[in-house]
């Protein structure tokens, strides 16, 4: 006989979830004068980049992708067995089939959460076939993106749920990456990317303004990245200075320092589980990537404190022994004894981008990228990032060198 727990009974009552909703709600508005104080904070940002932006210039340049379309039109390794990769995705056709809504929500509650799932996999595919039609030059690519991007501006006007901060920035990050380098293909109507524009101002932004201060770092971070990225395509200063002044300093576990705790690279969410604390780490590089874009250098900040949180995380999914200090985080609701080994040795596509930055452009000593070195030969050809989260397939988009 099935049977349903009271807990569930509770959850998939619509009026009660809305209470709940209202509850939330009220927690956030209604927190402590300190909280407020520190968000409020951000909204005055130094000026960290005055100048004109770069177009393209989030994760690719247009140098990046002509250097990936050179190398995979000659059948150079390690390009060539990136695009074999890259290219068998489902997200990589431009046979794929949108499916654009009105309201998307991301929730954790029982019997909540709508259309998530389409646009989680609309972005990636519009994402890929954005980077299809830039390495191969093949329009139908160029047109699935850009029909991709229209229905959803054209159509999407609501973005809430209890995990809307992680839905915005994550889906966000995409749909932007991939506008940014369709902003060059000239059958993309200037009306149109306006639209697009709005939307990410108008929806994807206001989820994310204030960031996620009462949360694990991967949820700022989520939100950083997409601020950052929005800043970029809407050449909104503001925003982008915002995004970058929370990565130096910011109040929340999502900030450089707080979010890799120490000199050793051990991860605010190392306690927590491997698959959030490469998540994390993998959001950072996508932040110093855009910024490396724009002419800055987010990579070496806090001496190189980035590649310090790889190099420990790589090494203990690689099955080796990492120190690891008690900690509590800024938040003071999530406090770690022990590292977890809770999906250690799952090693995510994360590690060729930021690999290739330390060793040929940094020129690094290899001891000092030796695991990160690892993680990435192990991955070598770096598949699809996990749904929506991070890029994915390093090898063929950010690989500096031919073997």
């Amino acid at each position: 006989m099935n049977t349903i727990s009271r807990s569930e009974r509770f959850l998939k009552d619509k009026h009660t979830r809305i209470a709940l909703y209202v509850m939330l709600l009220l927690l956030v508005t209604c927190c402590p004068n300190q909280l407020q104080a520190q968000v409020l904070k951000l909204d005055s940002p130094a000026s960290y980049h005055p100048q004109p932006f770069v177009h393209p210039g989030l994760l690719h340049t247009a140098k990046d992708l002509q250097r990936i379309r050179e190398m995979v039109a000659k059948g150079v390794e390690p390009w060539k067995s990136g695009f074999a990769v890259f290219k068998a995705s489902p997200y990589s056709s431009a046979e794929w089939v949108p499916h654009p809504a009105e309201h998307v929500e991301r929730s954790l509650l029982a019997g909540a959460g709508k259309n998530i799932g389409d646009l989680e996999k609309d972005v990636c595919a519009a994402y890929q076939n954005a980077l299809m039609w830039a390495i191969t030059g093949d329009e139908a690519h160029a047109k699935k993106a850009i029909e991709i991007l229209n229905a959803w501006s054209a159509t999407l006007k609501v973005f809430d749920g209890t995990d809307v901060e992680l839905g915005a920035g994550l889906c966000g990050f995409k749909m932007t990456s991939a506008a940014e380098i369709m902003r060059t293909y000239p059958g993309w109507a200037p009306a149109d990317i306006k639209r697009c524009q709005d939307m990410f101002m108008q929806v994807f932004y206001p989820p994310i303004q204030y960031f996620a201060l009462w949360a694990h770092g991967n949820w700022d971070l989520a939100c950083m990245k997409e601020m950052m990225a929005i800043g970029v395509f809407c050449d909104d200063h503001a925003l982008f200075n915002k995004a970058v002044d929370f990565f130096y300093k910011g109040p929340g576990n999502g900030s450089l320092p707080h979010y890799i705790i120490n000199e050793t690279g051990q991860v605010q969410e190392s306690g927590r589980d491997q698959a959030h604390t490469q998540l994390g780490i993998g959001h950072l590089s996508e932040m110093c990537e855009i910024g490396w874009s724009q002419g800055m250098d987010m990579y070496g900040a806090n001496n190189n404190r980035l590649l310090k949180g790889f190099e420990y995380s790589a090494k203990y999914n690689l099955g080796e022994d990492v120190p690891f200090q008690p900690y509590t985080d800024i938040s003071g609701r999530f406090p770690a004894t022990h590292i977890s080994d809770n999906g250690r040795g799952k090693l995510r596509s994360i590690y060729e981008m930021v690999l290739n930055h330390y060793k040929y452009r940094a020129k690094l000593p290899a001891g000092e990228y030796k695991y990160t070195q690892m993680a990435a030969d192990k991955l070598r050809p770096e598949g699809a990032g996990f749904n929506a989260d991070n890029p994915g397939y390093g090898t063929l988009l950010f690989s500096l060198q031919a073997n």
